[in-house]
């Protein structure tokens, strides 16, 4: 059947397709001033010295994961109810990604569970802001400062985000976004590394650029670097999306209360907890069915009535190529795969119709009803 709404959907307005088209006619489309606008607009909005713009956000990781110096045997803290780039930004530095549960309100990292796997081989803790919402950040990095851990921020999803009243990415030594068509702005495809260290703003610029210096010649390499270079079109869309974020994030806050709105009071449907001291940043609508109800069962008999959804997240620790690498298996992570198998994004984006979402949870009422053993 046709999907009757979109899953997810860029806003692209007419000033962002000339802000594109302007950087095409220049005929200047990589390494050029708009990247180096966008990276000191996102700077000032985030609130930190250094941003580094890179192709993705997968590429931010892997260079804040290297430029940290984290390497073969290093153990690093990581949740496994996350995308699998944050996981593998870990292994193509050979380090050892050690699971950690999720709190079950919010699905961020639990504290508790994070303290308890950490050995003298624990390096790092890689934290995710767990579809916008921030981690529990005073106790997470109380328990860096003890331990002497570094932290990097797996902001992915979460531009935007506060948590009591500071932006995600002041947090932790870097953080990076991601800018996806599906987020809540994007680039097209593309990332960006924020620090306050000038060394790993500095380190990360050259990394992404295939180790050259900034001083030096084109063709003298310093570093075994990457082709991870963002172009001028990319920064460009980024520049002029970032000049309405808070449209774009209030569009995104005003569909979720509608969703929200709708679902309150729904049998077998949890809906998405938000935290009194944090400003979420609506990257998806999940919800969380009760024990009992067949997740996938739900899932489908939405798509036959055409409405489009996603089980976020499947548990890294459980994805086949981890299983096989690592020797991990179920009942490592209880929450986590408690939780995993419940969950379900709905179709979600910022210029949904209430009409839209109205058809969406009618639907999902009728597919549990159904599924209601």
């Amino acid at each position: 059947m046709h999907e009757q709404v979109a899953m997810s959907s860029p806003d692209i307005t007419e000033e962002d397709v000339q802000a594109v088209a302007e950087v095409v006619r220049s005929g200047r489309l990589s390494l050029g001033p708009r990247i180096e606008e966008f990276e000191e607009l996102v700077a000032s909005y985030i609130g930190v010295k250094y941003a580094v713009a890179v192709s993705s956000g997968t590429a931010a990781l892997h260079l804040i994961v290297k430029a940290l110096g984290i390497g073969p045997g290093d153990e690093v803290l990581v949740p496994s109810f996350t995308f699998v780039a944050t996981v593998n930004a870990l292994l193509y530095e050979g380090a050892i990604p050690v699971f950690v549960d999720i709190r079950p309100d919010t699905y961020n990292l639990d504290p508790e569970d994070l303290e308890r796997k950490i050995t003298p081989r624990t390096r790092a803790i890689m934290v995710v802001d767990v579809f916008g919402h921030p981690a529990d950040w005073d106790e997470i990095l109380d328990i860096a400062e003890r331990y002497g851990l570094r932290v990097i921020d797996d902001a992915c999803e979460a531009i935007g985000a506060e948590y009591k009243g500071k932006k995600i990415g002041q947090f932790g030594n870097a953080a990076a976004f991601a800018f996806y068509p599906n987020k809540q702005m994007t680039t097209g495809e593309g990332g960006m590394i924020v620090t306050n260290d000038p060394g790993i703003a500095s380190l990360c610029r050259s990394l992404r650029n295939q180790g050259r210096r900034s001083t030096g010649e084109w063709l003298e390499h310093e570093y075994l670097g990457y082709n991870y270079r963002m172009t001028e079109m990319s920064a460009a869309l980024g520049i002029s999306q970032l000049r309405r974020i808070e449209v774009l994030l209030a569009n995104r806050e005003k569909v979720a209360q509608m969703y929200s709105s709708y679902l309150q009071g729904v049998e077998g449907v949890r809906l998405p907890v938000v935290l009194p001291y944090v400003r979420m940043s609506w990257f998806v609508y999940v919800v969380t069915l009760s024990q009992g109800l067949h997740r996938d069962r739900v899932m489908q008999v939405l798509a036959e009535k055409g409405i489009p959804t996603r089980g976020y997240f499947p548990p890294v620790h459980l994805q086949p190529y981890i299983r096989k690498s690592l020797g991990t298996r179920e009942g490592l992570l209880p929450v986590t795969e408690s939780v995993a198998g419940r969950t379900i994004a709905l179709p979600f984006h910022g210029r949904m119709s209430e009409s839209e979402v109205q058809m969406v949870v009618e639907a999902l009422m009728e597919a549990v009803s159904r599924c209601t053993p």
